[in-house]
């Protein structure tokens, strides 16, 4: 079987400038995903399961995980030197590395450690979720936010490692997505699921249904419409939902379906970030053949105007994208406001200036 390196020096050596840099910079992501592999599979057999004492930037409460994972991960992109710039999900500010070495890398990655580390007491499945970009500041000078703060279509690679019943690497440099899994006796992550494809029709969604009665009512329709019975489209389809996007996500990769995380009345822009969730994972979506939007428009279309900034997530099989957004768009032509009055995710009518 082909390993995730040959794989990918096989893909470069098709193009005429590639200079292997890129490779390297993938190698790196897997070290530390391999070093947070180790130490998931020896939780509760050593000190690392429970709380750091510390929040992050979306003041939620860091889990010792998630610490350790972002500091190896920033570690590896540092010592790999392809990485000029970090965003992670776990600090308030970017890691712009200023030494001669790294301002010579043409990469600046996003990254989301540890997703769903809520659920590692409980053996639930994690993932770590990457979005990597070519810079635009000159190289071997120190990057800059502008080179962070880029729309989900200049993404130049992304994907994902889920720690699971098996640890898996799934990702896109938009020629397609293949998959990778992790073969510990051999330390190398091998091709194992090519050409991956989303089926265009599922039997499941995914959505955390306790905060239905703060839905935006196309959510809301949406779901009644998945609960119904309808032997045609092989409803009702079943409720799927983890908690991490990661695994819900992969799962849909495989079988088909649909993951939503809407705006609520509560939090209006969702709890998902562009940078290192939505982009990326809308990235792999597209390329496997799904879709992914905010319920209106294309996410990797969204130009971010911050590093952590929130955005309603929908994605998955394209036919069930488009039904949501049916709904969504129904919604708002029904309410009798037009989009600039009633805003373009779920916040509560405003008054007309």
């Amino acid at each position: 079987m082909k390993t995730l390196i040959e794989f990918i020096h096989q893909k470069q050596c098709e193009i005429p400038y590639a200079t292997g840099e890129f490779t390297q910079l993938i190698n790196d992501l897997t070290i530390a995903a391999k070093i947070v592999n180790r130490e998931l599979t020896k939780a509760g057999l050593t000190d690392i399961l429970g709380e750091s004492g510390e929040s992050n930037v979306q003041g939620e409460v860091q889990k010792k995980l998630d610490v350790f994972a972002d500091q190896h991960f920033i570690k590896a992109l540092k010592n790999g030197g392809q990485c000029c710039a970090i965003v992670s999900e776990e600090l308030d500010e970017p890691v712009i590395f200023d030494d001669e070495f790294s301002m010579k890398g043409k990469y600046v990655v996003a990254i989301d450690p540890l997703d769903g580390s809520s659920n590692i007491e409980v053996n639930v499945p994690v993932g770590s979720i990457f979005s990597v970009y070519q810079r635009i500041s000159p190289v071997g000078t120190r990057a800059t936010i502008e080179d962070l703060l880029q729309p989900g279509v200049e993404q130049h690679a992304a994907g994902y490692i889920t720690y699971g019943s098996s640890t898996m690497l799934v990702y896109t440099t938009g020629k397609g997505v293949n998959g990778f899994t992790y073969d510990p006796s051999v330390g190398l992550f091998l091709l194992s699921h090519p050409d991956m494809k989303i089926p265009e029709y599922g039997a499941m969604y995914s959505i955390n249904e306790a905060n239905y009665i703060y839905f935006p009512e196309g959510v809301k329709k949406y779901i009644n419409y998945c609960q119904e019975h309808d032997k045609s489209t092989n409803r009702p389809y079943s409720t799927r939902y983890i908690g991490s996007l990661v695994a819900d996500f992969h799962r849909n990769m495989i079988r088909g379906g649909i993951y939503i995380y809407p705006g609520t009345e509560k939090n209006p822009d969702g709890k998902l970030r562009l940078l290192y969730e939505c982009n990326p994972v809308g990235f792999i979506a597209e390329q496997a053949g799904g879709k992914a939007t905010d319920g209106f428009k294309r996410i990797l279309e969204i130009k971010p105007k911050s590093l952590h900034q929130r955005v309603p997530f929908f994605t998955g099989s394209v036919l069930m994208v488009d039904k949501a957004m049916e709904f969504m768009s129904l919604f708002l032509e029904n309410s009798g406001r037009p989009k600039g009055i009633y805003c373009d995710y779920c916040r509560k009518p405003q008054e007309q200036q």
